[in-house]
């Protein structure tokens, strides 16, 4: 015997992939292993207990089959892909989910099936239960609703309604997460296997929940109808219908079902009905119907016996387990609401703490704006104190000053009497002045008028001379001694006509009298326009020396409240006292002439 015939002959394998609702897994089988095999191996992967419920499905031509257990994997008709696929579904479904599903994976996986069937609209749902359904399915996904951690959006990305719900209304995503929400926000408290507990409840109450269809013909004239295959017996629909059952046959009525070929047969338990036969397209499919029509009458049956031993210590374990879950959620709640309160304990002492230490910081500052308040009000009460010094030296000045000015007022209206005394003295002059110039204008007229009348006098006078000269001229030649100078003619017409004070005049004398007189009315009427033009700068002086009186009244007035103020102005006394030298030189002007 060789060393290689001692050697055991390694097994052929062959891949399978096995693709369930949350997960896909792949294993190496023997050629020789049964589909119970497989299947108990992913029950124990999956740790599912509850087995009966399930199956692995696979596709065949146009339909699809279940993997039988009793027969070896290889020898049915899988697929000879590699590796071969199966998908591990929930085969038969309980009539109370609550009361059966015992293991909480059970319960996931049922659920997650469940909900896919709705979504892909194999299990018809109305909009209000859809939307209900999907407030319990976030609430199995995200657990309690948060404010601040479920912000607008997120549940963008999520599958949650039908999508002939969603056309079903002109609705927005946002309006349909708004309603979802609404719901979602009701669920607080809820675990993730609740949540979806309460999921399956709903679901487990629409019309084609764990419902298998098949087409059939009822004769042979091939009235198309639909078999409905479920946890309570088989129900007849039409083809338009599946929600509302034709007829039904529960599996408590039912007492044999039988195939041969394509023809089915249903026969009542009451013999007096009448035997129900209906014809199915392929054998495949009669093969199929009848593994689904034994598997839920025994789960039927079984519902109504007593728990096996496995199933009550699994019933108890589960019970221990919830009972156990909901201490330790209630504990966790308790910690969560104790932490909670923490929190907002510790968030309130934060917040007092910054409460304190703003105001310890708002009382420091304003102890240090109230230290620089007292040293500013003591450095102002010293400012005060030296102003009022100031105030009250100024006020004894300004009280100086107003006596002053007042001895000035009093001054200053003595000498505008005195002015307005010499003013008036002045006038009275310029009177005299202008009634001796007036009276010299006169005088002046009554010489003019007498030289007029002396010279006619003195030309009457030459007149008479010459006439005389020419009647005495032969006696002049007679004498031989030469003859007297002759008079003047002036003077022999004096001397005939006028008087003998009159005959005294010379011609050149007449002239320089006149002149004089001319030169002294000249020299009048000088001096009167001279003195009419001092008047009115004395009358101008006088109106300017009021008018700066005046100011010189507000001026002081003003300086009494300036210097209550603060403020002495610079009196301004040298033009008052230039014009008063002004004035006085005129005056003496006035007196000298």
């Amino acid at each position: 015997m060789s060393i290689l015939g001692l050697k055991k002959k390694q097994p052929k394998t062959f891949k399978v992939k096995v693709i369930t609702m949350d997960a896909e897994m792949e294993f190496s089988c023997e050629v020789k292993w049964k589909g119970k095999d497989l299947f108990d191996l992913v029950c124990r992967t999956v740790g599912l207990r509850e087995t009966w419920f399930f199956g692995l499905r696979y596709t065949v031509k146009d339909t699809y089959a279940w993997l039988k257990p009793d027969k070896r994997v290889l020898d049915q008709e899988v697929p000879k892909d590699s590796p071969i696929t199966f998908n591990f579904l929930a085969k038969f479904f309980p009539e109370k989910v609550e009361e059966e599903l015992v293991q909480e994976i059970t319960q996931h996986l049922f659920f997650l099936q469940v909900k896919k069937q709705i979504l892909d609209e194999e299990i018809f749902c109305s909009p209000e239960a859809s939307v209900l359904l999907a407030s319990y399915a976030v609430q199995a996904k995200y657990g309690d609703f948060d404010t601040n951690f479920h912000k607008p959006g997120f549940l963008a990305q999520d599958e949650l309604l039908p999508k002939t719900v969603v056309m079903q209304y002109q609705m927005t995503a946002d309006m349909w997460e708004e309603k979802i929400t609404a719901w979602y926000a009701e669920h607080r408290g809820l675990a993730r296997d609740e949540a979806e507990m309460e999921y399956l409840k709903i679901a487990q109450d629409l019309e084609m929940y764990g419902v298998s269809y098949f087409e059939i013909t009822q004769n042979k004239r091939d009235t198309n109808l639909l078999l409905g295959v479920d946890a309570q017996g088989l129900h007849i629909y039409s083809p338009n219908s599946k929600l509302a059952p034709n007829k039904s046959f529960p599996w408590s009525g039912i007492r044999n079902i039988s195939y041969s070929e394509k023809e089915f047969t249903i026969k009542p338990l009451d013999k007096k009905k009448d035997v129900f036969k209906f014809y199915s397209s392929q054998l495949r499919v009669n093969k199929l119907i009848l593994q689904l029509c034994i598997g839920n009458h025994d789960l039927f049956m079984r519902r109504r016996k007593v728990d096996s031993i496995e199933v009550q210590q699994m019933k108890a374990q589960a019970k221990e387990e919830k009972a156990r879950k909901k201490m330790e959620r209630q504990i966790l709640a308790r910690e969560k609401q104790m932490r909670e309160e923490a929190e907002r304990a510790k968030e309130e002492m934060e917040r007092r703490l910054f409460q304190l230490q703003d105001e310890a910081r708002l009382a420091n500052e304003a102890l240090l704006r109230s230290e620089e308040t007292a040293d500013l009000l003591a450095e102002k009460a010293q400012i005060a104190e030296e102003e009022a010094k100031l105030l009250a030296h100024k006020a004894a000045e300004a009280e100086q000053e107003r006596q002053r000015l007042e001895v000035t007022a009093m001054k200053t209206k003595e000498e505008k009497r005195l002015m307005e005394q010499k003013m008036r003295e002045a006038e009275q002059l310029a009177v005299k002045l202008v009634e001796q110039s007036e009276r010299r204008l006169k005088e002046a007229d009554h010489l003019k008028q007498d030289l007029t009348e002396a010279k006619d006098a003195e030309r009457r006078a030459k007149q008479k001379l010459l006439e005389i000269t020419k009647t005495t001229y032969p006696l002049i030649a007679a004498y031989s001694a030469p003859p007297a100078p002759p008079a003047p003619p002036e003077a022999a017409d004096f001397a005939c006509e006028s008087p003998p004070a009159r005959l005294d005049f010379k011609d050149s004398d007449m002239k320089r009298l006149s002149m004089e007189i001319e030169r002294e009315r000249l020299e009048y009427m000088e001096k009167s326009k001279h003195l009419q033009d001092q008047l009115k700068e004395l009358k101008s002086e006088i109106e300017s020396l009021k008018l700066e009186e005046q100011q010189q009244q507000q001026a002081s007035l003003y300086n009494l409240h300036s210097e209550a103020r603060g403020y002495i102005p610079e009196p301004v006394y040298i033009a008052h006292s230039n014009r008063n030298s002004a004035y006085m030189s005129q005056m003496a002007f006035f007196e000298e002439v």
